[in-house]
């Protein structure tokens, strides 16, 4: 089993506690360079320490994440990580140019000769305001873009292209990827239709802002699958990203996160404006499974959060429990590690005991 790192980039200056997008009134420069220095220095530890991967990610408008071009992080992390894989989890891609992405990939996969994870994602559904790009178009861009990006990668003669939302007259790009005939790639697997769309094109799976259980269901959907089109999924086919908190005992552990919630601005996925979510979501974005996607999104309280396998809390034996059941009940071969909240040396220390207690365990699973 591996283990990413997975950093928002967040934020870490005085926030607005509200809707989506979040004005810039209360921001802060200094703020922001001290937080993207802070998930540098927390990527280079996680390096030093023996994680398998180190992970970014693209959000807008919100101090969620302060990474709105992913691919620009994961260059200043070429300098940084020297071991691990980085990890784009990813490009959403529905609202981008695909041949700038595929160009963008390449160029990383040889600044770190051929560390990196392609991310493939359509993103939260509030983010298509971002680039006002329909939200009805959402899976039919994503694949188009996917089918296109892959052939940026692997066709060595220029070729052109005309799709019904891309159009190029000749493609050529350089440099190319260093792994042939392309990086691994990932997408987003919650609905019925993305795992049975990453099962006939022989995609890997990642799961996040869900449960184990809704995990779980989705996972075995795109196994099945799989099997239809004549391949098996690997553990490594499945990441899932999870919170994480980890104390030196399980009192601890509980007391530093609680503390560390008390009053926190609510910055995350969750602050999204509902009104905006819910006109999008009506357009079909979530797929033919909208209750799931309901069950999914749902407010729980930290114990339903630890019960449900959405966050990692405890000491270090507690921890390795709960990951033991997510890897039961799911398959997963890839723990994309989320910090629960920064807490300063406290959240270095938690990454200091995954690195020495757990990861020399799970990696043997």
């Amino acid at each position: 089993m591996k283990a990413a790192l997975f950093s928002t980039c967040k934020y870490h200056g005085p926030a607005l506690d509200g809707g989506w997008p979040v004005p810039g009134t209360v921001y802060s420069r200094e703020a922001a360079q001290e937080s993207m220095q802070l998930s540098l220095d927390q990527f280079k530890l996680a390096d030093e320490l023996g994680f398998d991967w180190v992970t970014v990610a693209e959000h807008h408008f919100a101090p969620f994440s302060l990474t709105p071009n992913p691919m620009v992080m994961a260059g200043a992390l070429t300098q940084v990580v020297k071991r691990a894989k980085i990890a784009l989890l990813g490009a959403d891609i529905p609202i981008l140019n695909p041949v700038r992405v595929a160009e963008e990939f390449a160029m990383l996969d040889t600044m770190t000769g051929g560390r990196v994870v392609a991310g493939m994602l359509r993103g939260t559904p509030n983010e298509y305001v971002t680039y006002n790009i329909n939200p009805a178009e959402s899976r039919a861009r994503f694949e188009e873009a996917l089918h296109l990006i892959k052939m940026a990668w692997t066709q060595t003669e220029p070729f052109g292209w005309q799709g019904r939302f891309y159009e190029y007259r000749t493609v050529s790009i350089w440099p190319r990827c260093v792994q042939a005939p392309h990086p691994k790639i990932y997408m987003s697997g919650s609905s019925p239709e993305a795992g049975e769309f990453a099962a006939r094109n022989r995609i890997g799976l990642g799961f996040a802002v869900t449960t184990v259980p809704l995990a779980a269901k989705a996972a075995a959907h795109y196994r099945e699958q799989a099997r239809r089109y004549g391949w098996e999924p690997e553990p490594d086919d499945v990441i899932y990203r999870v919170g994480m908190h980890v104390g030196k005992d399980d009192n601890e552990a509980l007391h530093d996160y609680v503390e560390a919630t008390k009053g926190a601005a609510k910055v995350g996925l969750t602050m999204a404006n509902r009104a905006l979510e819910s006109a999008i979501a009506e357009t079909g974005y979530y797929g033919r499974d909208a209750d799931m996607q309901r069950q999914r999104l749902m407010p729980r309280n930290l114990q339903e959060r630890i019960d449900q396998g959405q966050i990692l809390l405890g000491g270090p034996d507690t921890v390795m429990k709960q990951i033991e059941s997510i890897k039961r009940e799911l398959g997963a071969g890839v723990l994309d590690l989320t910090v629960a909240h920064q807490m300063g040396a406290k959240t270095i220390r938690s990454i200091e005991l995954v690195g020495e207690k757990i990861l020399p365990q799970i990696r043997h699973w």
